[in-house]
Order: structure tokens, then C-alpha cells, then sequence
């Protein structure tokens, strides 16, 4: 009996191979852009489609209360959530859930380029969202 598939696992597979391919070609101590025009270079020489600083708007009773920028959207499917810290923290596991919960996408990777390479993969589904404001306000 074989695992049941996770939902975008053929592109969240082919990110996290592109991510440690940046890892290992530059390493630790550059600023997260400089790993992130990187990480464009690689996802779309591996055939996706990659969005920088993607808009994300916050709703709160239907008004737009705040707007943040993912750092990457991948195939229009995967906010893609770059840190150089040291270590991944629970408040960097926040932001990406936040991107998530604040969105339509479902799927999220957050890459850490810091002394040790780091990925978590996090996924809100869009039925657990239904009282979000963003689905009304579209």
C-alpha cells in the first residue's frame, strides 16, 4: 500500500530540489534576496512558472486592513516563503500560515538558507477557510 500523494508534491519536490541547489552553490550568510533572485533562476530553469513579491491582501470584515508580499508563488499553487535566519522559528511558521489562511493557495513551503538548510511544508486547506473574509470579498 503507497502513501496517499500530498497535494502539490510534483512541484513542491521540484522547489525543494532547486532550493538545495542554491543552498549548496552559495551557502550560508547572503541577504534572503540574493537567495531569492537565485531561487527564480533555478525553479525556472526547472520549467516553473515564478512570481516575486506577490501581493497578499488582509480582509477583516470585508475591508482590506493590511498587505504583505510572498516572497515567491510558484505555478500560480505554491507561496514560497524565504528566510536566512539561523534557525526557523515558530513566528516564521506563522507568517506562512497567515499567507495561507489570508489566500486562496492551499500549499506552502518555508526555506530557511541559514547555517544548516531547512524546509517545512505547511498546508491550510481552503474548506477549513470558509469564514475568511477574502473568500467574500472576491
Amino acid at each position: 500500500m503507497s502513501a496517499p500523494k500530498l497535494q502539490h508534491s510534483d512541484i513542491t519536490e521540484l522547489i525543494i530540489r532547486g532550493f538545495y541547489q542554491v543552498y549548496n552553490e552559495l551557502g550560508y550568510g547572503f541577504l534572503e534576496k540574493v537567495y531569492e533572485n537565485a531561487m527564480v533562476i533555478a525553479l525556472k530553469e526547472s520549467g516553473l512558472t515564478v512570481a516575486q513579491q506577490s501581493p497578499i491582501n488582509v480582509f477583516f470584515r470585508g475591508e482590506a486592513i493590511g498587505r504583505y508580499e510572498a516572497d515567491l508563488v510558484v505555478n500560480d499553487l505554491v507561496i514560497v516563503e524565504l528566510k536566512a535566519a539561523r534557525t526557523l522559528s515558530p513566528d516564521h511558521e506563522a507568517q506562512l500560515l497567515n499567507y495561507l489562511k489570508a489566500t486562496s493557495y492551499e500549499v506552502g513551503l518555508l526555506l530557511n538558507f541559514g547555517i544548516k538548510a531547512e524546509f517545512k511544508r505547511k498546508v491550510f486547506d481552503n474548506g477549513r477557510k470558509g469564514s475568511l473574509s477574502w473568500i467574500k470579498a472576491k
